[in-house]
């Protein structure tokens, strides 16, 4: 049973109360938000307020359930934990643990893509560099990841002229004959040229020629639309009659660097190979195109799907010290693909995960709830490793507090997008952690309704709140799917300044009576 009630004044109760002068007496006994919150959490106690009287309690709560709903919640009191989040920020200034690890992650272990020996290391790295940094109940989670080969690849253009043109096989694409695929090249500026075309796509290479708008880049914007071609332009263009897919690389900015990443087939009947090519060389192609100059190609891949592989998502805690059995998720995603290092994508985000926890070990500041981190495996060719989470611990899911995910970057942290599957409480989350990013030194940070992160995303529909850590992604679409997504792109204090800030809202959230989004005024540490 639960019943949702707004906070009022003690004032605004008792004038309700009056009303009703049995209940009088038990009202006067309790706080607004004390009455609220029980009868959110735990309806029984309330019921034994009033001695059992089942008339009274239903009319009680009729009352307040039929008030306003637009009545805002007391805000959570946070105010004493300005000395532990300063502490905290000042400890990850000085500290280069996280940088170290980045390091590590990137030269030593390297690329690590879904189902490869690299990922498999990295999950060995990620359990030992924890258990040196004391951490509890590190362990692995099987998981059973897809496995992906690139091999050899190369795009010729025989005419106007003869040009090798920078490309990379999309991730989950099939290959090409031996001797690869050679056809007329044309290009369309999205679906609405595709359909244009007709069947002049038939026998054709379909290069989706579709520019990443530079609008709002700090929160990048533009990613989701020209995306979109990358996931499903090969089962667009086949359906076209096409003999094989190319879309322009899912950037605003490049040195005819080609971006890699998924594709699906979706289970369309006909596959066709499909590739990323760098900007330039897309805007060649459109320009001959336009000028009515013919352009043919050859494509050579020699991709492969391989039978599926065990991998693991990697864990380890600070246990909590009132209610080890509720915890709070932080985390980023240890896998990556197979050119570069990984560094943005996600070693950024791991190692932030890593640090926060081992700095709060360090401060010896050890919440009421446990913080787990979670290092998910191959989020990128499908979330395999969120997907299995919530299954393996779908027992305490209710247990889970709030989760937090890194995959956007490690530049100048902007704040949270926070997502549950209630608007109201993800208004009231927001608010909340508005506060508490504010306590956070010397950054200005902001808390908004948003998109929290692809693998906590699975954890939406158990009620979890969940909350991507968003920093400024104006250059992370420029070296993201790439070989130029390697460690000297990171700025260090800015890497820095992300664990703060996770670990600060980590500490918190794990550590304040009420959970995120509840209606808990009552809530002075």
């Amino acid at each position: 049973m639960s019943i949702s009630l707004p906070i009022l004044s003690t004032q605004a109760l008792r004038s309700r109360a009056a009303r009703l002068p049995s209940m009088s007496a038990g009202l006067r006994s309790m706080s607004a938000t004390a009455l609220a919150r029980t009868a959110t959490t735990n309806p029984r106690a309330l019921a034994s307020r009033f001695l059992g009287n089942r008339r009274l309690l239903v009319v009680a709560v009729a009352c307040f359930a039929a008030l306003p709903s637009s009545l805002a919640a007391a805000p959570v009191d946070l105010s004493s934990y300005a000395d532990r989040a300063a502490r905290i920020a000042k400890a990850a200034a000085e500290d280069d643990g996280g940088w170290r690890k980045l390091v590590e992650l990137c030269d030593d272990v390297g690329p690590r893509l879904s189902g490869s020996d690299n990922l498999a290391c990295a999950v060995e790295w990620a359990q030992a560099t924890m258990r040196r940094d004391g951490h509890e109940n590190v362990r692995a989670d099987p998981v059973t990841v897809p496995r992906w080969t690139r091999g050899a690849e190369s795009l010729r253009i025989l005419t106007p002229r003869e040009i090798d043109i920078p490309m990379l096989g999309l991730g989950g694409s099939i290959g090409t004959p031996a001797d690869g695929i050679e056809a007329e090249i044309v290009s369309v500026a999205g679906d609405e040229g595709l359909t244009a075309l007709g069947d002049g796509a038939r026998g054709k290479i379909v290069l989706f020629n579709v520019p990443m708008s530079r609008e709002n880049e700090r929160f990048g914007a533009g990613y989701g639309p020209a995306v979109r071609y990358r996931g499903a332009g090969a089962t667009m263009a086949a359906r076209s009659g096409a003999v094989a897919a190319l879309i322009r690389s899912v950037t605003t900015r490049t040195l005819q660097s080609p971006h890699t990443g998924a594709m699906s087939y979706a289970g369309a009947p006909e596959q066709i190979p499909a590739a990323a090519i760098s900007v330039e060389a897309a805007e060649m192609i459109a320009r001959w195109n336009e000028r009515g100059i013919p352009v043919r190609g050859v494509l050579k891949m020699n991709a492969q799907s391989h039978p599926p592989v065990q991998s693991a998502n990697v864990l380890g805690e600070l246990i909590g010290s009132e209610k080890p059995d509720e915890i709070v998720v932080i985390s980023g995603h240890l896998d990556s693909w197979d050119v570069g290092q990984g560094a943005s994508d996600d070693g950024g985000g791991v190692v932030t995960a890593m640090e926060a926890l081992t700095l709060l070990r360090k401060l010896d500041l050890r919440p009421r709830r446990t913080i787990r981190v979670v290092l998910w495996t191959n989020e990128e060719f499908g979330l395999s490793g969120a997907r299995r989470y919530v299954i393996d611990h779908k027992d305490e899911m209710e247990r889970h507090v709030a989760a937090i995910e890194s995959d956007g970057g490690v530049a100048e942290p902007i704040g949270f997008g926070v997502r549950t599957n209630d608007a109201d409480r993800t208004n009231r989350a927001a608010e909340t952690l508005k506060r508490i990013v504010a306590l956070v030194p010397g950054m200005k940070l902001d808390a908004y309704s948003g998109y929290g992160g692809a693998d906590i995303s699975r954890m939406h529909d158990f009620g979890v709140a969940q909350l991507g850590l968003d920093a400024d992604m104006t250059h992370y679409f420029d070296v993201h799917h790439t070989h130029a997504d390697t460690v000297d792109k990171i700025d260090q204090a800015e890497l820095q300044r992300n664990v703060a800030v996770m670990a600060v809202t980590a500490y918190i959230l794990a550590d304040m009576p009420g959970r995120l989004g509840d209606i808990d005024a009552d809530a002075t540490p």
